[in-house]
């Protein structure tokens, strides 16, 4: 049985996207890619991540009306998720908080070994 650990990685900038996925790949989880919050909810749901990393600033669906549906939607409101973000104002964590994010991390202010330590410990890895 293969029991990699699934993340939904939800970014639409895809140079970026790409150096996640080659290391969470490296780090031996199983990564899809969706570059919108319309296909994040349909992933969510098809998919079955163990944890969606999720970017706030997305075209149609934001990232924190995603969370929101996610948080409401019964097959979904227990994946954890981190928001992955260029907004950096208290605002912005406050909501995602009051959404349910399990973790809220700043672009700018994380390099990826980070993330990757962020997604482990969400996980009990």
């Amino acid at each position: 049985m293969d029991t990699k650990q699934k993340i939904l990685l939800v970014e639409d900038d895809t140079a970026l996207a790409n150096v996640y996925m080659s290391r969470l790949q490296l780090e031996g989880f199983e990564v899809k890619h969706v570059a919108n919050g319309e296909d994040a909810l349909a992933a969510a749901l098809e998919f079955k991540p163990a944890m969606v990393l999720l970017d706030a600033m997305m075209p149609k669906i934001s990232g924190f009306d995603v969370l929101d549906i996610l948080r409401n939607t019964p097959e979904t409101m227990n994946i954890k998720v981190i928001m992955l973000t260029a907004l950096s104002q208290v605002k912005d964590k406050k909501r995602a908080e009051e959404l349910g994010v399990d973790d809220y991390l700043v672009k700018s202010q994380v390099v990826m070994g980070d993330v990757v330590e962020r997604i482990k410990h969400h996980l009990g890895l």
